[in-house]
């Protein structure tokens, strides 16, 4: 009895585990990163001057340094489609008799006579037609904060960055990392379109009983993969 209520238990766990695990990831790791700490001249510290806030004169906001943050503005719209079709058609007949044979002295033999009536006929044909059709669209919008993970020597930023959004018993996950341009990088609000970052990558992922019960199960999943018809 005990045994069977630590199984029982064990299987609890396992299910609870499931369900509060987290969807894997395709962006680039690290997705945050601590600000790299820059040696800023030293001041005396007033009223309106603080060091531990300074910035150049004619500095802008933009992030350009590791551990910045930086807004993405998510507008994707893609659409693609494409369509083929093919036909092939190929035919042959073969016609032979033996009608010549009656000419022959053997015409008044039987089986002569009846070989001088057999035809041959042989008719084939091939006929093959296909045609594909394939359309897909995505629409994705939305806004998220990322963080300056690497700063490359010609000065582009690599990003990345995470949002997690909890509703109930399902959490939503809103991922994106790619390379930002800082000329791309509007210094009013420090955002960027998604249009602009190269090698993007977004995830809209979510975790829970409610996007378990739309994945097909594993054994499932195993007939499918190994049954011929």
């Amino acid at each position: 009895m005990k045994f069977s209520r630590h199984i029982i238990y064990a299987l609890l766990a396992l299910t609870l585990g499931g369900c509060a695990s987290t969807p894997p990831t395709a962006v680039h790791q690290p997705m945050t990163a601590r600000p790299e700490y820059r040696q800023m001249p030293q001041a005396a510290g007033g009223s309106i001057f603080q060091d531990a806030s300074v910035r150049p004169l004619f500095e802008d906001r933009r992030a350009r340094y590791v551990g910045d943050v930086l807004t993405v503005v998510i507008t994707e719209n893609n659409a693609a489609s494409a369509e083929s079709a093919s036909a092939a058609n190929r035919s042959g007949a073969v016609k032979a008799s033996v009608g010549a044979l009656s000419v022959y002295p053997l015409n008044n033999i039987k089986q002569f006579n009846k070989l001088a009536d057999m035809n041959i006929d042989a008719n084939s044909s091939n006929t093959f037609s296909g045609s594909g059709d394939v359309e897909n669209t995505n629409t994705f919008k939305g806004t998220i904060t990322v963080t300056v993970i690497e700063a490359y020597p010609n000065g582009n930023l690599l990003v990345s960055g995470e949002k997690q959004v909890s509703i109930g018993h399902q959490q939503e996950f809103i991922r994106f990392s790619g390379v930002v341009n800082p000329r791309d990088v509007k210094s009013e609000t420090n955002s960027v379109e998604s249009s602009r970052v190269a090698d993007a990558r977004i995830e809209y992922k979510a975790s829970g009983y409610i996007s378990e019960a739309q994945v097909m199960g594993w054994l499932a999943r195993f007939f499918l993969s190994v049954l011929p018809f």
